[in-house]
């Protein structure tokens, strides 16, 4: 019988390269870091965010991509020094025939025919048109591979926790905000939020928990709401899927059962906080979750990247033709298993800033020292408490943007016509709905947020004219990313979209653009390039 993936010598070196590898996603820096280093900020990850119709803020989300290369740093780990060889593989960049491979079936399963990912030695990664596209024409609609919503953005939406998806009804949307604001409000607690400059699609803070609004409805009424028992007018016109729970904990709710399958096959089976969970990795869990929560959520991506290999390589190794249990086969297996997350690979943080102005370039390589030091000295001590409670929880057992329907709604309210066929009138519904518009302020249509990885949109390279963007339609209630042409696109052309605000001086965008490692020579920046 082959031994499991989980017994105490093979734990050893899986976790090792498993903290290492997910280095990838933590290596956002804490405040402090930001602060000291000049004009540098990590690498974006990559979200699927949007604008939206008429009223509604703008919601374009900047996107990251393009192919990366591998960086390597020496680590102060024994572990990754004992295996370091194993390590390298992991962090490598994947060969180039085993990555077209990849794309090429992984464009095949979704049936994205009308893209190709394509390889260059000028910009790594891209992707091109294999048919025309219209202005205006979807491109690409990506599923998220790992991602996760933002801790505090949870007390403003309550959205499927696989697909992302609003859930409940407008009135029960409404009815927890508006609990969640008045408790926050009462203690003064919700005031802070993590503030994650790297993600794509979300702002620094988003909701109106995090204000004190004048108006304020009683308990009663907010109770009322959530529960059902309490009817908004023509909210039937916003048909929302009704909450499935999770079958072990409380903490995560879906769209469907469907969702609550996939979640559970996918992540959430080794990361279930409820009563079926052994009490002593409940409660490792439990303080994993609640430090993430205390230093920087990204951390709770970092192990769902972590749990969506473990159960792969799990998957794997019940299958017969891969019962050969030695170490070469099983680190191969491991390979295999973190193969989609590997694609997404690109340098870590501290390799990956651009030098600032006031340093010159004879002494990048001391920068790039100090500056990882200074990461590592803040970073390693949440990190190493961070991970070793996820080991304790995990190791021991066999074990984004989408926009709020409540902003619709209420824009439906503003819109109604003065019809005599409707059982209530525009004047009556608003008079019934404005305590509810006033107590939410103006921040009412909070969408939800969160940190996802996209493994198509991922590999787009920027262009400060591009000929795509992440759009959110009418119709994109979801966590994915969805791509639109904003031209005419030509079968073969490449299909560009912009990491950043384009429209900004070329000192700006190259400024900006700089931390992602390159210079921008799009047509644009060629013709706005100072002589």
């Amino acid at each position: 019988m082959a031994v499991s993936v989980f017994n105490t010598r093979r734990r050893t070196s899986l976790v090792s390269a498993f903290i290492a590898r997910t280095r990838m996603f933590i290596s956002t820096p804490l405040p402090q870091v930001r602060d000291k280093v000049s004009r540098t900020k990590p690498p974006k990850p990559h979200g699927g965010g949007g604008e939206r119709r008429r009223k509604k803020q703008p919601q374009e989300a900047a996107a990251r991509a393009g192919g990366g290369m591998g960086g390597s740093s020496a680590s102060p780990c024994d572990l990754d020094r004992e295996f370091a060889p194993q390590i390298a593989q992991l962090l490598a960049t994947p060969p180039l025939q085993p990555a077209q491979e990849y794309y090429n079936g992984l464009i095949q399963s979704r049936k994205h025919d009308g893209i190709r990912v394509n390889f260059s030695s000028k910009h790594g990664k891209g992707v091109c048109a294999n048919k025309e596209f219209a202005e205006g024409d979807l491109i690409l609609k990506d599923q998220i591979l790992v991602g996760a919503q933002h801790s505090l953005n949870k007390i403003d939406c309550a959205v499927c926790s696989y697909c992302f998806r609003f859930i409940g009804s407008i009135e029960f949307q409404i009815g927890r905000r508006l609990y969640w604001q008045s408790v926050g409000s009462s203690s003064d607690c919700t005031n802070r939020r993590h503030c994650h400059e790297s993600d794509v699609g979300s702002s620094a803070s988003s909701s109106g928990a995090t204000k004190e609004n004048s108006s304020t409805l009683p308990e009663e009424v907010l109770g009322s709401l959530i529960t059902g028992d309490m009817s908004l007018p023509f909210t039937d016109h916003f048909s929302l899927p009704q909450v499935v729970p999770c079958r072990g904990c409380e903490e995560e709710r879906y769209c469907s059962q469907s969702c609550a399958d996939s979640d559970w096959e996918t992540y959430h089976s080794l990361l279930c906080t409820g009563s079926k969970t052994e009490p002593s990795q409940r409660s490792a869990l439990q303080k994993f979750i609640e430090h993430a929560n205390g230093s920087n959520d990204i951390f709770l991506v970092a192990a769902k990247a972590i749990t969506f290999t473990l159960l792969r390589y799990k998957k794997l190794k019940t299958q017969p033709e891969f019962q050969n249990n030695t170490d070469e086969s099983n680190f191969s297996l491991l390979m295999e298993a973190w193969k989609p997350l590997s694609m997404g690979y690109k340098k870590r943080w501290w390799d990956s800033v651009a030098l600032p102005e006031d340093v010159d370039s004879c002494d990048e390589d001391t920068f790039r020292q100090q500056i990882r030091d200074l990461a590592l000295t803040i970073i390693i001590f949440c990190v190493s408490q961070s991970l070793q409670l996820l080991k304790d929880a995990i190791f021991d057992s066999d074990g984004l943007v989408v926009a709020s329907p409540v902003e619709d709604y209420f824009i439906h309210i503003d819109d109604l016509p003065d019809d005599e066929k409707c059982n209530i009138s525009q004047e009556e519904a608003e008079k019934v709905t404005r305590p509810f518009l006033d107590a939410l302020g103006e921040d009412y249509a909070a969408p939800c947020e969160g940190t996802a990885f996209f493994p198509l949109q991922s590999c787009m390279n920027h262009s400060c004219c591009p000929n795509a963007k992440a759009y959110k339609r009418d119709e994109d209630t979801d966590g994915n990313a969805v791509i639109i042409a904003l031209e005419p696109i030509k079968k073969d052309d490449e299909i560009t979209i912009s990491y950043i605000d384009e429209d900004v001086s070329y000192e700006e965008r190259q400024a900006e653009l700089a931390d992602y490692g390159f210079i921008c020579t799009c047509p644009r920046c060629q013709e706005e390039k100072p002589n």
